[in-house]
């Protein structure tokens, strides 16, 4: 199934960074997640970063919003999020 996704980056430091996916519009099982967070992994494994970092966010209030991924990852995003520092764009994972 297709879902509509979107694509950020937390920078951790000049070499390294957090992917975060958020996924729109509907509220998704764990195992959905951690599938949605593997097919992100095995992409950028193809493009040569082996150890990639990835949380993957879902709802849109208080209520609803889910971060799944490393805790320390978790809450550095979030972070990011609270301070409006994450850019999004589109995102097709096939």
């Amino acid at each position: 199934m297709s879902h509509r996704l979107s694509y950020g980056t937390v920078r951790e430091s000049p070499r390294r960074a957090i992917h975060v996916v958020r996924v729109h519009d509907e509220i998704l099982e764990l195992s959905e997640l951690d599938e949605i967070a593997e097919r992100l992994r095995e992409r950028l494994q193809n493009r040569g970063e082996l150890t990639a970092d990835v949380v993957v966010v879902q709802g849109s209030s208080k209520e609803t919003l889910r971060l799944v991924g490393i805790p320390y990852s978790v809450s550095r995003v979030r972070a990011a999020m609270f301070n409006a520092a994450l850019s999004w764009s589109p995102l097709e994972l096939d």
